[in-house]
This record gives structure tokens, sequence and C-alpha cells, in this order.
């Protein structure tokens, strides 16, 4: 039986782990990265983020309140040349979906969000793909499973 589910005993008192909060991206207009990821996701802005004025920082919710993404605003970013090693991914977000319809739907969206297309491998048959950079050029997939 376990007396510290999720967590660490040290002496009689349990520790809980660090919980996984939000991924954070930067970007040099928070607001527009933000924005996309909101339509792509169908998400929704935390409370007091919402409008349309530049931020510093904002955090994409579930409609639960459940955090998702936040976006903080930087000067300067260069955008990913990943698969290209000149300026790694450093991290990339995948998203799924449950069939190959929905993974055609949701390419055209997030083209028409403004993603870049980098690779194709929708014909794939284990793992159909779609690869992108965001606007800000942070690298994200899209797949079915």
């Amino acid at each position: 039986m376990d007396i510290c589910p999720r967590g660490l005993c040290h002496g009689g008192v349990t520790t809980p782990f660090p919980r996984f909060l939000h991924t954070v991206l930067d970007a040099t207009d928070a607001r527009a990265l933000a924005e996309f990821y909101r339509e792509l996701l169908g998400l929704r802005y935390r409370p007091g983020d919402e409008g349309t004025a530049p931020a510093g920082w904002l955090v994409l919710t579930e409609d639960d309140g459940t955090r998702v993404l936040a976006f903080e605003q930087v000067d300067e970013l260069p955008p990913s040349t990943w698969p290209s090693p000149q300026v790694p991914a450093q991290v990339h977000v995948d998203f799924t979906v449950p069939d190959r319809q929905a993974l055609a739907h949701h390419h055209e969206r997030a083209l028409q969000l403004g993603a870049r297309h980098l690779r194709d491998g929708s014909e794939e048959a284990e793992e159909p793909i779609h690869v992108y950079a965001d606007p800000a050029g942070h690298p994200f997939c899209i797949f079915v499973a």
C-alpha cells in the first residue's frame, strides 16, 4: 500500500511532488501568439487577461480554469530553424486528434491562423502527422493518436 501517493515521505510527513502548471512560450508579441493558440485550441483567457492590449504575461485556460499555456513578452526571439540545428527548437508542443479527418480539418485551421507548415507526414501509416511553426517560430505538431 502506498502511504504517500504523489508525494515523498520524510520522517512521517508527506511532501507532495510539484504539479505541472503550464508551458510558457516566449514571444515578441505575446498577445498575437496567445490569440493564435486560443483560436487553434479553443481555449480562453485567464480572468483579467482578456482584451486586445499588449501584455507582458498572458495565460490561456480550459473552460474549467485549468491552465494550459502562458506567454511572456520578450524583446528579441530568433525563430527556431528546427529541424536544422542553427537555432534549436528548445521545446515543442504536441497536440493530438482522433483521426485523419480531424487531422485534415485542423491542418487547414492551423494554416488559416498563421502557422507555417514544416513537414507533411499525413500519409504515414503508424502516426499521421503535420509539423508546423507557430507565428513566433516555435515548432508544434498535430498528429493522430
